[in-house]
């Protein structure tokens, strides 16, 4: 099997969780896909930049991240795939608020402005977790080249409705699972 086969496995096995859960967006659903027990795994976690990276290959940009925390694991592990390669790739975080003290930055890491950056998620409902990082991007100056998450929960038309690109590595049937 391929990276992509190998992480679809590690995300059916480890982290689809069955039961009533209620999502960010406060919906509710039977089943929760809790991404973090696989993009922190240690072997799951190297084909997530791959996965991630093989996904978004033919688009320009030299650096990932998004809102702290579920795009966190994936933009290091893209970072990590990347440093195999002749494509260097740095990452930031987004945090959900700007710090009182010290610098003060709300996007951590080496400075984005003016650069092609790639906002990610691990999985997206609505869209508002990435478009609250893509916004906090745009307001330092760095250029969103599109969205990218390892799961679609259904975010794609809100992403798209703002004007980027949008890619999932997964859809909720490639993973067996109804929304």
């Amino acid at each position: 099997m391929g990276a992509h086969d190998d992480l679809r496995k590690f995300i059916t096995d480890l982290a689809v969780v069955h039961g009533r859960v209620v999502l960010s967006s406060g919906r509710e659903a039977d089943w929760y896909v809790d991404l973090r027990r696989v993009t922190l795994h240690h072997q799951a976690a190297p084909l997530v930049g791959r996965v991630m990276r093989d996904l978004t290959a033919d688009w320009a940009y030299d650096a990932v991240g998004g809102l702290t925390l579920g795009a966190d694991p994936i933009a290091l592990s893209m970072l990590h795939a990347a440093s195999e390669t002749d494509r260097p790739l740095d990452a930031f975080v987004v945090r959900k608020a700007g710090k009182a003290h010290g610098l003060q930055r709300r996007i951590e890491g080496p400075d984005v402005a003016g650069r092609r950056v790639l906002a990610v998620e691990d999985t997206s409902t609505t869209g508002g977790s990435v478009l609250t990082a893509v916004e906090a991007l745009r307001e330092v100056g760095a250029e969103v080249v599109g969205v990218a998450v390892i799961v679609d929960r259904g975010a794609g038309d809100a992403v798209r409705a703002a004007g980027l690109p949008y890619r999932a590595a997964y859809t909720l049937a490639d993973l067996g699972l109804v929304a």
